[in-house]
């Protein structure tokens, strides 16, 4: 019988959306010379490659599910007491019904994607490419293949570090009916890091080209090479090799150009918006306010998320100095007793109060998939033990971005740089963004529930989601 891999192909092969209009062209085996048509041009692959990016912005991928929704209850950030799914959830049900329901979209919806990205590589101006733009198409292309294998592998797959013989995921490198085997996970972090390496090498000259069409103009909504790094020292920290990590968390920090915000540019900076500062990697969307605010914004009992009851205690106990984030990201209602908490971070202020006419012009709308800080978390961890007073530096330099002391400043006790004080601060910054979960996971932590009470003990039935049922049924 037909597994996963090619109902994709046959039900839903390769919907390029066009950013700039709503309609799908929808690529089947049957239409191989519309396909053919449509790669046969640099514009049509640019074109194609948009399609990709917009697909990224699916609530079942980083639209919703895999930013702000379902990572993050994982990692008790929100909870939902009106909502049995959502509480099942954040008890790791994973054979829940609901539960089971929204990782087959994200599983089935990331392999569309991924099918998509394939057809790209496969096209005759990209698949051989050794000049420019097709060595840009094809590194960005690499880039976004192993970025979404990574996740899935980060989802399904159990910590490489705990299991190094743990059960992986397909690694698909084609676009065809052809169905991918299931690799060990070691094998796939290998795909991941072919590519990866690759990409960096195809793009390691973008900056030259850059403004020259629009296609190459705005880098950031684009798998570009700082992408590709800060993905390689993901990946590297993930697979526990810290040189290697440190390497390229590095390079992202030193050439990208990019910057921490200062402390009073916090306010609004993710706002349903790019940073202008942090963001190495971004996902262009116009409609995100429209997807966050009933989530995050409103108080509906039975589908908004809340935040933990404890939520402002990780700002503003046991810290030294004024957290600029807990009045950029958290915004409080009601009163007295009674008050309790919005995460505003990601909900765009302007649309929020009907002022969008007074949004700066230099603000893109849309969902931050990489930042900044990351890569100073990942340096300081990595240097902990080779270079304490480097990875210290590091460490206050985002301290002080947000408002708060330097460490040495909080008193016998609190003072020494290791990795609680990491993931401390990993946990304020990355609030909203889906990547605290997997930090959790990596170190097999145990996790402080959102009731502020339960601790709940780190194991594979907690950190690894099973592959969707459709997925087996159909291989057997």
């Amino acid at each position: 019988m037909m597994n996963i891999f090619r109902l994709i192909c046959v039900g839903a092969l390769l919907p390029f959306m066009m950013l700039s209009c709503s309609n799908f062209l929808d690529i089947t085996p049957e239409g191989q010379t519309k396909k053919d048509d449509l790669l046969s041009t640099p514009s049509g692959v640019e074109d194609a490659l948009y399609g990709v990016y917009s697909q990224l912005r699916l609530e079942a991928l980083y639209g919703q599910e895999l930013s702000f929704s379902s990572l993050e209850v994982m990692a008790q950030y929100l909870d939902c007491y009106g909502s049995d799914g959502v509480t099942a959830l954040s008890n790791y049900r994973y054979d829940d019904s609901r539960v089971k329901d929204v990782f087959e979209a994200v599983w089935t919806q990331m392999y569309k994607n991924i099918s998509n990205v394939n057809a790209v590589l496969q096209c005759e101006i990209v698949k051989g490419a050794t000049d420019y733009p097709g060595t840009i198409y094809k590194g960005e292309a690499l880039g976004l293949r192993a970025f979404m294998h990574f996740d899935l592998l980060r989802i399904f797959s159990e910590q490489i570090t705990q299991n190094p013989e743990a059960e992986g995921i397909p690694y698909a490198t084609e676009f065809s009916l052809n169905t991918p085997s299931f690799q060990p996970a070691k094998k796939v972090y290998e795909l991941i890091l072919g590519d990866l390496l690759e990409a960096e090498r195809l793009l390691t000259d973008e900056k030259q080209y850059e403004g020259s069409t629009a296609f190459m103009t705005d880098r950031k909504i684009h798998f570009n090479l700082h992408a590709v790094r800060a993905t390689l020292a993901r990946v590297y920290l993930t697979m526990g090799d810290k040189d290697n990590a440190l390497i390229y968390a590095q390079k992202v920090i030193d050439e990208s150009g990019r910057r921490l915000s200062e402390k009073t540019e916090v306010v609004g900076d993710l706002a349903g918006v790019l940073s202008n500062n942090e963001t190495i990697f971004g996902v262009y969307y116009a409609e995100f306010y429209s997807l966050v605010s009933p989530k995050l914004q409103k108080t509906v009992s039975f589908s908004s998320l809340d935040p933990r009851k404890d939520i402002m205690d990780f700002y503003e106990a046991d810290v030294v100095g004024l957290d600029f984030r807990a009045a950029a990201y958290l915004t409080a209602v009601g009163a007295d007793s009674r008050v309790g908490y919005r995460l505003s971070k990601l909900t765009d202020s302007y649309e929020l109060e009907n002022k969008e006419a007074e949004r700066p012009v230099d603000k893109v709308l849309g969902i931050n998939m990489i930042r900044l800080p990351e890569m100073y978390y990942i340096a300081a961890e990595c240097l902990l033990e080779k270079d304490y007073d480097e990875a210290l530096r590091l460490f206050d330099e985002v301290l002080e971005h947000r408002g708060l002391d330097p460490l040495e400043n909080w008193g016998e006790g609190r003072n020494q740089l290791n990795m609680e004080a990491i993931n401390s601060e990993r946990y304020r910054e990355l609030i909203g963004e889906g990547q605290t979960f997997f930090n959790m996971k990596r170190q097999n932590l145990t996790i402080l529930g959102v009731d502020g009470e339960t601790v709940v003990q780190p194991s594979k039935k907690v950190y690894v989601v099973p592959v969707p049922d459709i997925e087996n049924d159909y291989r057997n």
